[in-house]
């Protein structure tokens, strides 16, 4: 067998042995009492596994915990770093991209001013979307209503 045994009996259980390699493993089945008793042993196992569940928290515990100071600063914090982040990078591939627009001679003048153009357009929506979302969420009657 050119696996370990134990592959071989984990994937002879959950079916994804190859027909060789199947068949290579039921050959030493029929003359391994071991491994037969061991194959009863990860049957057993699966059974026992295959019937647990998670247990789900109470409403009272998600409750306190979307109420939770630590959560609000947590995800508060890590979207500023994210944001801070991605603006840092963002800004500065555009700044790259301008500066290596502007100063090569062989990019035509209708392809700079197209490209600056697309640049400022894509700005001024995003903006605006922004502001739309941030408008929209300071007037949601419905977002202290809890789920």
């Amino acid at each position: 067998m050119n696996k370990n045994k134990r592959e071989l009996l984990a994937g002879y259980i959950d079916g994804e042995l190859s027909p060789e390699e199947r068949q290579e493993f039921e050959q030493e089945l029929a003359v391994n009492a071991e491994l037969r008793a061991e194959l009863e042993e990860f049957k057993k196992l699966k059974e026992v596994t295959g019937m647990m569940r998670y247990a789900d928290l109470p409403e009272e515990v998600w409750d306190n915990y979307w109420q939770n100071l630590y959560r609000k600063l947590e995800r508060g914090i890590g979207w500023i770093l994210l944001s801070v982040g991605a603006i840092v990078l963002i800004s500065f591939g555009l700044f790259q991209f301008f500066r290596e627009l502007y100063t090569d001679p062989e990019i035509p003048f209708l392809i700079r001013i197209s490209a600056t153009a697309l640049t400022v357009g894509a700005v001024i929506l995003l903006v605006s979307f922004i502001r739309e979302r941030i408008f929209a969420y300071n007037r949601d009657r419905y977002k202290e209503v809890t789920r």
